[in-house]
């Protein structure tokens, strides 16, 4: 067992989003229908692409890795609370509270990175159209996403790491709705100072590592578009990496809000964590859709297929 053998505390008590049962069914519903909405939308997205040769272009491919992130990162904490909703008890073993903040990590982490090399997609199609095709290879495209699930992997081992060695010996007690390492720290009786020091450390190196390249990215874009004398050819331009600018702001805000200030159990604690792991999963597909008139064309290519399949 990973845990130290004094640990004597085996589970742990969720507080969740009410202790209200008419709030909690109305949460349930809620949540239900968002969670219901992801599932449909980043799988429309998946299939979408993928039955679409149109859509066989870097910037796709991308878009379905993050459609599948989405799915996944709803999925290690959504379920968990709509089940939480209809329980009176809400608890959770030690060691899946441990791997809800691993696969939490790894998730956001790996979609970290891959907003990142959007980014610089958008960079190159913009800055460079010429050498786009050079710039971003097929082979470039999928070491790169394998890349980024390596160094989250690793990010995220070390940052389990920090909590496997901690004791927790009398309050069980986590206020909040999931199990995410800021709030871990306060039910331990160990020393957590080098761990929040370490886990500070970790998110700004991992935070900044991804988004330098996103500002980067757009500063030159930005500069790029500036310089375009045409109006209509830099609505254009702007309208190519709209969509991708505002699920990086949805993303990089609410997660940086949620690990960098302090732990509190506050309201704003509770929904700076739903936004980035229940909401923003929910909205990337309807950005990238209703922005996107390649993809609404392939949508509709798509169920074109389909429907004279079945006819």
């Amino acid at each position: 067992m990973a845990l130290r053998n004094h640990s004597i505390i085996t589970e742990f008590i969720l507080t969740g989003l009410s202790d209200d049962p008419h709030i909690q069914a109305l949460l349930f519903v809620l949540f239900l229908v968002i969670y219901l909405l992801t599932v449909m939308g980043n799988l429309t997205m998946l299939l979408v692409i993928r039955a679409d040769s149109h859509l066989h272009t870097p910037m796709y491919f991308f878009l379905s890795n993050l459609s599948f992130l989405d799915l996944c990162f709803s999925s290690v904490t959504v379920p968990k609370l709509l089940k939480d909703l209809l329980s009176e008890k809400k608890m959770i073993s030690v060691e899946g509270c441990l791997t809800q903040v691993f696969f939490v990590f790894i998730t956001a982490g790996t979609e970290a990175f891959l907003l990142s090399m959007m980014a610089y997609d958008r960079y190159a199609a913009i800055c460079h159209p010429l050498l786009y095709g050079q710039l971003m290879s097929t082979q470039l495209c999928v070491k790169l996403i394998l890349a980024s699930w390596g160094l989250a992997s690793l990010n995220s081992v070390i940052i389990v790491l920090l909590a496997v060695n901690l004791d927790f010996c009398e309050a069980q007690t986590i206020h909040h709705y999931t199990c995410e390492l800021p709030s871990l720290f306060p039910l331990s009786c160990s020393d957590v100072s080098i761990n929040i020091d370490i886990l500070i450390c970790s998110i700004l190196l991992h935070g900044l590592g991804t988004f330098l390249p996103v500002f980067f990215s757009y500063a030159r874009i930005v500069s790029t578009i500036l310089s375009i004398s045409s109006t209509t050819g830099r609505s254009k331009a702007f309208s190519t990496c709209s969509s991708h600018l505002i699920a990086v702001i949805l993303f990089f805000g609410s997660g940086l809000i949620r690990y960098l200030m302090p732990t509190s159990g506050s309201s704003l604690d509770l929904l700076s964590s739903l936004q980035y792991s229940a909401v923003t999963p929910m909205l990337n597909p309807l950005i990238y859709s209703l922005k996107n008139m390649e993809v609404k064309a392939a949508v509709k290519r798509t169920l074109g297929k389909y429907l004279q399949y079945f006819k």
